[in-house]
């Protein structure tokens, strides 16, 4: 099991959070997703995760790396 965390802007309500959840969730090996929207930190759990494709998923939804 593999854990990797970002730091993230736009995170503004639990819509977001949700959006981020969903939208990382569906994503092949994830694990679990949590999203503190105080601070915008973005804890992705899963196998074998791909750092650079999770920030780009993330940013896709619209969510840059701050």
């Amino acid at each position: 099991m593999q854990t990797e965390v970002f730091t993230v802007r736009n995170v503004k309500c639990g819509g977001c959070a949700a959006n981020i959840q969903n939208g990382l969730g569906a994503l092949d090996g994830i694990q679990s997703v949590e999203v503190a929207v105080d601070g915008g930190r973005v804890t992705v759990t899963g196998t074998t995760l791909d750092r650079t494709a999770l920030a780009a998923k993330l940013s896709e939804l619209g969510y840059p790396e701050a």
